[in-house]
């Protein structure tokens, strides 16, 4: 038990030291919070905010709860005091609405609860992108995403599994290496499950010390920029290649708002090409491939470590530069196609217009399952089923329209690592033990490829989130031009230009169109270029892109093996399909490429028939 008069002078020197915000974490306290609440009471006579482990994070392993909960600290005093100046200035411009926040779950909670846990906030941006895609999940029918959030200094990935994005119930600030995993401070708040990639459109291509071309983490950003960009950037970035290989039109850049420097960019990309003695349009090209892959890899990493296979999974990309790279992309995971949504390059804020009200809530008590007694599961479900109604409801969700989801993260007795399962709906959440280990064998075997017949199955935290429904989602729809598409259906271009798609290729004549002129049914054989605002859609050779009734581009790519000595044996379907693919059982030499489900079930070489692919 905390003395008083050391709890004095602990509060003496902390005033002392001008302190702006406490964080308590006691070794026990996920177990037993009365200590630390006896220490956040003394110390309140501060006057600063004062947060407390068991309240913030209240889970096993001191280390990532002390972390969690000096985060939060940290962050209180600067989040608290934006969310007051923004209350403050919306009731003066006569808002009359509700101050809703984004958490790093993928849901919104009030802006008094995101004022007291802020450390819940730290991923929200690209959380909402990831609601956006999910919404687009269901639009399309289509259970599995792959986002793509590429934007100036960053790409992030997430995998989108049965219409939901996955969840992780930690992740990593600060990182040393930001781009390497086990640098950084662990964060034990539930987020959505991202791979960060240093690929965006200001990373800087180099030669390294082993004569090869590498591209990132190092970013330009935003000061200086790319080289072409004309401030006093001077490095190669992959924006400066882009502008070379045809794809970003300088001219165009910010609807024409932004002149770019492609003198500037050729210098910069020819400079490093003289270091590889490659032309500079290979090298531009080299820059544009590398970072595809580098995305590729990682995002393949990241599937393979959940258990999942990216073959054949859709990929839907937003950010600035996400429909620059996503053709080319899909290409490496071998993906048949890629939605660019309306609003891509600011699908993360529209993403927060489709987020549900939702907390998730979690505390840690290790049991073996099969011995849990029933009084201390449920006392635990209830109080954690109490608070985020409590949450719910500060956010004016009616008490009938709240929904709950009960999980645990388990793993076998013994080990040092676990994995999550979600087992029950509804207010009673009863979670039966057989249940729960079938439940978690499954998903063992999933993850690990095997379980471990006869060894206990041990729980290490209950899980309880609740969450109100889908907000209505009609208010996002694009208006597009009117008019209808063409009677042959094909898309007609305003204009052509020259663009590189391969090395050691010749520039092709591309026609290049304005998204805000095409209407729904068109369709477009790629290669093509199409146009916006704030982003670019580049459309490769062998893709063909359908424009749909809410004004989304859906490309399918026509071939997705091609050896060198057969052409693909058929053209892109007029009616593209969210379908696995399928695969010519013909020799070698003859079979010539992967299809959509949807197409002639013969192979036209006449040498094989399709089948599906294993």
């Amino acid at each position: 038990m905390p003395r008083e008069a050391e709890l004095r002078g602990l509060a003496r020197q902390l005033r002392e030291r001008a302190v702006e915000a406490v964080a308590v974490c006691l070794i026990n306290a996920y177990a037993n919070p009365a200590n630390e609440r006896v220490v956040a009471e003394a110390l309140s006579i501060l006057g600063v905010p004062v947060c407390t482990s068991s309240e913030v994070a209240p889970q096993i392993r001191e280390y990532p709860r002390m972390v969690t909960t000096a985060c939060n600290a940290a962050t209180m005093p600067l989040v608290a005091s934006y969310l007051s100046e923004l209350q403050d200035w919306l009731a003066r411009v006569g808002f009359s609405g509700r101050l809703m926040i984004m958490l790093s779950n993928g849901g919104v909670v009030s802006a008094d609860v995101a004022r007291g846990c802020p450390v819940r906030l730290v991923e929200s941006g690209p959380a909402a992108g990831a609601l956006a895609g999910m919404w687009h999940a269901k639009k399309l029918n289509e259970s599995r995403l792959l986002c793509l959030d590429m934007g100036g200094t960053t790409a992030k990935a997430c995998l989108i599994e049965n219409f939901q994005a996955l969840l992780t119930p930690d992740f990593e600030v600060a990182r040393m290496y930001r781009f390497k995993k086990g640098s950084g401070f662990p964060v034990i708040v539930p987020s959505i499950d991202l791979v960060e990639i240093g690929a965006g459109g200001g990373s800087i291509a180099q030669v390294d010390e082993l004569g090869l071309l590498k591209v990132g983490p190092q970013s330009a950003g935003a000061d200086p920029g790319p080289a072409c960009y004309g401030a006093s950037g001077t490095e190669p970035t992959v924006t400066d290649a882009d502008v070379l290989l045809g794809y970003i039109d300088p001219g165009h850049f910010l609807g024409g708002d932004m002149q770019l420097d492609a003198a500037a960019a050729e210098r910069a990309v020819g400079k490093l090409g003289d270091l590889l003695r490659m032309s500079t349009a290979d090298a531009a090209h080299g820059i544009h491939e590398l970072v595809n892959q580098n995305m590729g890899a990682a995002a393949r990493m990241h599937a393979i470590e959940r258990g999942a296979d990216l073959r054949g999974i859709p990929v839907i990309a937003f950010g600035g530069a996400g429909p620059v790279h996503a053709c080319g992309l899909a290409e490496i995971l071998d993906s048949p196609q890629v939605i660019f949504p309306a609003h891509a390059s600011v699908l993360s804020a529209v993403g927060t217009l489709v987020t549900p009200v939702r907390i998730d809530l979690a505390r840690s008590l290790v049991r073996i399952l099969d011995d849990t007694e029933d009084p201390e599961r449920d006392r635990i479900i209830s109080e954690l089923r109490a608070q985020g109604r409590r949450i719910l409801t500060a956010a004016g969700v009616p008490g009938d329209e709240i929904e709950f989801r009960y999980g645990i993260d388990a793993r076998y007795h013994g080990q040092g690592n676990e994995i999550t399962i979600w087992l029950a709906e509804g207010e009673a959440g009863e979670i039966a033990a057989p249940t729960a280990i079938g439940e978690f064998t499954k998903e063992y075997e999933r993850v690990y490829g095997m379980s471990i017949p006869g060894l206990p199955v041990e729980v290490v935290t209950w899980r309880v989130s609740a969450l109100a429904g889908d907000p209505a989602s009609s208010m996002i729809e694009p208006d597009g031009p009117g008019g209808q598409a063409p009677a042959n259906g094909h898309a007609l271009a305003p204009a052509s230009r020259l663009v590189r798609f391969g090395r050691a290729q010749p520039p092709q004549e591309t026609p290049v169109f304005q998204r805000s002129a095409l209407t729904p049914g068109m369709r477009i054989t790629g290669p093509a270029v199409v146009e916006e605002r704030e982003t670019t859609i580049v459309i490769r050779p062998g893709w063909a892109a359908r424009v749909q009734a809410d004004h989304s581009l859906v490309a399918t790519r026509a071939a997705l093996w091609m050896p060198s000595s057969s052409r693909c044996c058929g053209a892109a379907s007029s009616a593209p399909s969210m379908s696995r693919p399928r695969r010519c059982s013909g020799p070698r030499s003859a079979r010539s490429c992967a299809r959509p489900a949807t197409w002639p079930t013969a192979c036209s070489t006449g040498a094989g028939a399709w089948s599906p692919r294993r």
